[in-house]
């Protein structure tokens, strides 16, 4: 193996990566340092001129192409971030370069490849499509650049591990790296085993997508009958020839993290640095977060490689719906309570000085009401398992739908339907001043004059809450409930007549 680890090492240090490439910085982190009670440090690859790391390996790859190789062009099939990394490396290096992707493909990164010069071909719904058309126009003379199943593009990510070792030459325990295919925890393991074997190499991979820790289990390549789409950047079947090779015998441990901790730990890396990465990206951090857990170990030098910011906007309402959960510091909960005035004041003195950080309510039945809650909690000073084991003893029968993707994906926006009641329903659109406490208060100024048939309540982290509420009111009895409600002192708007709410709700 050394003989093979040192021949990685060489062509690492002579890989010319830096012609296009820049040497990225190790960033602390000291808020997540803090928190976790380690110094955290964050290789910032997602400051790369593509936005990742990808950069390396492809121009490192271009780079040892010959003259007639270069005469006749490149391609290569991708989807994402290696596409824009022979893209430039390619019109850096004057080389026509052909890339193939799903036509499914965002339009943000297609027009990220034209911007940097490649030309796209789109071919088939899906990544195996557009690889088959890929390795057909290699056929016709054109050098196919693998993403990472590939020596010289091992050994051009390997320069990540290069620059770790330069800019920490102290303290230096473990080094979390993001896994798809490979290749950039192929390259970082032959350089940090060769030159510092103590310091430990540890993948991350999705739950969904983890394609090396089977491999590792399995003493051979495997391929999955299916990968998630969330980290679309490691969303990758089965792990390479090459870098199997190595990471056999040189990484120390693959850990699985969910969707939800990544969200998570993108919330970590951007309040630390104000920088938002994709999925993919944060796995070293969300890694990380699970290792210390795992182990409960202090005072150690942790790296996480930062690997890429390249995520589409519309993506970030998910992160951010998902982050709390991820952290441990919401539960997402089912509760039944009796349908009469006054019970939902009561759950929320239940509660405590909980946060609500969402309510969902519509009324169907005179017998019990449903409610769909989110509630705040603390991993270490108020427990999820705290939150039940409370209002279990004060009498409310709860389902913890804290792990339930059906519930969190779909049915937190689905809670509703046309309620079947006699009598008028006044549709109330308020806002009012968010801090601890505030949601309770507001129940309490309503009292229990009414019957409350619809509550939507979500903490979106603004200054104001914004709460949907439907009062049952007696025939006729609509202008005296307006006149109460004004002398409340909340800001409101009356949405009876929204069409919206007339034909979904009414």
């Amino acid at each position: 193996m050394a003989p093979l680890l040192a021949e990685y090492v060489k062509k690492t240090l002579a890989a010319p990566v830096y012609d296009v490439a820049v040497q990225t910085p190790l960033h602390a982190a000291p808020a997540l340092s803090e928190r976790l009670g380690n110094q955290v440090l964050l290789k910032r690859e997602d400051l790369q001129p593509t936005f990742s790391f990808k950069i390396r390996g492809a121009y490192n790859k271009l780079a040892q192409l010959t003259a007639e190789q270069c005469a006749q062009g490149v391609v290569t099939a991708s989807a994402g971030n290696h596409a824009q990394g022979v893209a430039l490396a390619a019109r850096e290096l004057g080389i026509e370069a052909i890339i193939v992707m799903p036509t499914t493909t965002p339009s943000l990164k297609i027009e990220g490849v034209r911007s940097r010069g490649g030309q796209v071909v789109l071919e088939g719904d899906a990544f195996p499509q557009a690889l088959a058309h890929a390795l057909k126009l290699a056929e016709q003379g054109y050098t196919f650049v693998a993403p990472f199943d590939d020596a010289d593009v091992i050994a051009g990510q390997g320069t990540v591990a290069m620059e770790i070792l330069r800019q920490q030459p102290g303290a230096l325990d473990a080094i979390f790296v993001p896994v798809g295919g490979g290749g950039l925890i192929a390259g970082i393991a032959a350089y940090v085993k060769y030159l510092r074997p103590e310091v430990k190499v540890i993948g991350v991979e999705p739950h969904d997508s983890n394609c090396l820790q089977m491999a590792m289990a399995a003493g051979e390549r495997v391929v999955l009958p299916q990968v998630g789409s969330f980290a679309d950047g490691v969303a990758v079947a089965q792990i390479g020839e090459h870098p199997f090779a190595l990471c056999r015998h040189l990484v120390d441990e693959v850990i699985t993290v969910s969707s939800d901790e990544l969200c998570a730990a993108i919330k970590d890396i951007y309040d630390d640095t104000r920088s938002i990465t994709e999925p993919s990206g944060a796995l070293g951090v969300a890694g990380i977060k699970r290792y210390v857990a795992r182990y409960g170990v202090t005072g150690r030098t942790l790296v996480a490689i930062d690997s890429g910011a390249n995520v589409n906007f519309d993506r970030l309402r998910h992160v951010a719906e998902r982050a709390e959960v991820g952290e441990q510091r919401e539960a997402i909960i089912a509760v039944t309570i009796p349908e009469r005035p006054g019970s939902f004041q009561r759950f929320c003195q239940a509660l405590g000085k909980r946060q609500i950080t969402e309510f969902n309510y519509r009324y169907h039945s005179d017998r019990a009401a449903h409610l769909f809650v989110g509630v705040q909690t603390h991993p270490q000073h108020d427990p999820r398992a705290q939150l039940l084991k409370s209002l279990g003893q004060q009498g409310f029968a709860v389902l913890d739908m804290t792990d339930d993707e059906l519930a969190k994906a779909h049915l937190r926006h689905t809670v509703g339907g046309h309620a079947l009641h006699n009598g008028e329903e006044c549709l109330l659109r308020f806002e009012f001043a968010e801090r601890p406490g505030a949601l309770l208060t507001f129940l309490q100024a309503l009292g229990e004059r009414w019957n409350i048939s619809l509550f939507h309540y979500r903490n979106h982290g603004s200054a104001d809450a914004r709460v949907l509420v439907a009062l049952q009111v007696a025939p006729g009895a609509r202008g005296q409930l307006l006149q109460a409600l004004s002398q409340l002192g909340y800001r409101y708007w009356d949405e009876s007549d929204n069409p919206a709410y007339r034909m979904f709700l009414s």
